[in-house]
């Protein structure tokens, strides 16, 4: 990880700390690519943790847009899913 993604994830775990009382429900928002196995990586990386996940393709069908909410134990876990699913090709996280 790069000096200034890691300074990005720093920044976020702080703000995260300073506006919650954990364990809090989290919003996660991406973007995928809909090809390939994209959507099905996201939601394995949820899988088991009680997560809502709603898809919404767009218009054209080339991206989806993917929501999920969850509990999440503290801001550390926050930015490990980020840096989990950083991994899939394409994804945008919002």
């Amino acid at each position: 990880m790069d000096n200034k993604t890691k300074e990005f994830y720093d920044r976020l775990k702080v703000e995260l700390d300073l506006s919650n009382t954990w364990p809090a429900i989290y919003l996660f928002k991406f973007i995928v690519p809909t090809e390939n196995d994209n959507i099905a990586r996201v939601e394995a990386a949820f899988d088991c943790m009680g997560a809502v996940i709603n898809t919404k393709k767009s218009k054209t069908g080339k991206f989806t847009s993917i929501s999920v909410d969850v509990t999440m134990k503290d801001s550390q876990e926050i930015v490990d899913k980020y840096l989990e699913v950083s991994t899939i090709e394409g994804i945008i996280s919002l």
